[in-house]
């Protein structure tokens, strides 16, 4: 997997009233390779939803559908929801974001966490 893949994530083994899904859900791979390529079992990703409410301005962007990212409706990155998942939870899909997309979802990241001002 590489930085801007969409994968899907199963969370079928979420623990009750956690607020994980209980589901598979897709997400946006966001972790550099020269770090997580080398053999850790875990990939740095971002969610993506439908749900328009759960996307804070500055901390989430917009996706619309194309054929490249395999969305069928408007979708939006959830940045502020990076989360690192074991591989065991994820399956590779032919759908990626664009560059231009993961750079502005890596910002937001950075922002999130204090790391850009």
């Amino acid at each position: 997997m590489t930085p801007g893949d969409i994968v899907l994530v199963d969370w079928r083994d979420a623990l009750e009233a956690s607020g994980e899904p209980n589901k598979r859900r897709p997400a946006i791979v966001v972790g550099e390779p020269p770090y997580f390529g080398t053999g850790l079992p875990f990939e740095i990703v971002v969610p993506l939803t439908s749900e328009a409410a759960l996307a804070i301005p500055d901390a989430s962007l917009r996706i619309a559908p194309a054929p490249a990212n395999g969305c069928a409706k408007l979708s939006y990155a959830l940045s502020w929801n990076v989360q690192t998942v074991p591989h065991r939870r994820l399956s590779a899909t032919r759908s990626r974001v664009t560059s231009d997309q993961l750079d502005v979802i890596r910002g937001q990241v950075a922002r999130c966490i204090g790391a850009l001002s």
